[in-house]
């Protein structure tokens, strides 16, 4: 695999039953940059973040990261090789505070023994603060997380993430549910940590996307229709017909 390359997807196809969901999906990402992956309803952009993130094994085809095959690899060992993840659901410790949440995470990485224990045995709070700053959220540290609006929630769900340290973090649909205000504060969150790592976002929003993605993935029914910068998608006729609905 080229050194730029740092996650691939090679021929990847999944199957339920009869149905074929993804269908021989080859595509790079490049390492530092910020790809999205878009397509109409029913594209399979689920199913490849699924894929992508081992919440879902594939049928066929292989995933490599950094140059070594992880397709059989169980989800949880994803974090370990340096890939994190932030799903459309927020999943959170609700009653925790804010920064229990995180120093939760940050200890499960460094240790194992006595994992529930609420002291700050293992000194993990100013790291654990030092995320929710960068996620913008540090002065809610105190409080629960149920306590959070949606778009916060969804921004420590991020500095939960970030607490694997990866260098490839995945996000499906960041700014689902979110007020215009929320978005674009999450906007600009996705851009500054695209300074630091690779990301790979799915999202519905064409302007969030065409405005903030360096490289753009389009599927549709279940197949790579387009693949390029966000003046290559603009200029596709095919991708203009299918999901742009121009003719």
């Amino acid at each position: 695999m080229a050194a730029d390359i740092i996650l691939r997807a090679e021929r990847l196809t999944r199957r339920f039953g009869k149905f074929t969901a993804l269908n021989d999906v080859t595509v790079d990402f490049e390492r530092g940059k910020l790809t999205s992956i878009i397509g109409p309803n029913g594209a399979g952009k689920s199913t490849f973040f699924n894929v992508l993130s081992g919440s879902c094994a594939p049928t066929s085809g292989r995933i490599v990261f950094d140059g070594a095959d992880v397709s059989g690899l169980r989800q949880h060992g994803f974090a370990h090789i340096g890939i994190a993840k932030s799903f459309q659901i927020t999943n959170v410790f609700p009653a925790f505070s804010v920064l229990e949440n995180v120093r939760v995470a940050l200890q499960a990485r460094v240790a194992r023994l006595d994992f529930w224990r609420r002291r700050d045995a293992l000194g993990l709070e100013p790291r654990a603060h030092a995320l929710l700053q960068m996620v913008g959220i540090e002065r809610h540290a105190a409080r629960p997380a149920r306590e959070l609006a949606h778009g916060q929630q969804r921004a420590l769900e991020i500095a939960i993430a970030l607490a694997a340290d990866p260098s490839l973090l995945l996000m499906d649909e960041p700014t689902a549910g979110m007020s215009p205000e929320e978005t674009r504060t999450m906007m600009d969150l996705v851009q500054r940590l695209a300074q630091q790592r690779t990301v790979v976002l799915v999202e519905h929003k064409m302007k969030m996307v065409m405005g903030i993605s360096e490289h753009i993935v389009v599927l549709h029914h279940g197949e790579l229709l387009a693949s390029g910068t966000p003046d290559d998608i603009r200029a596709n006729d095919e991708v203009r017909r299918v999901y742009l609905g121009k003719h």
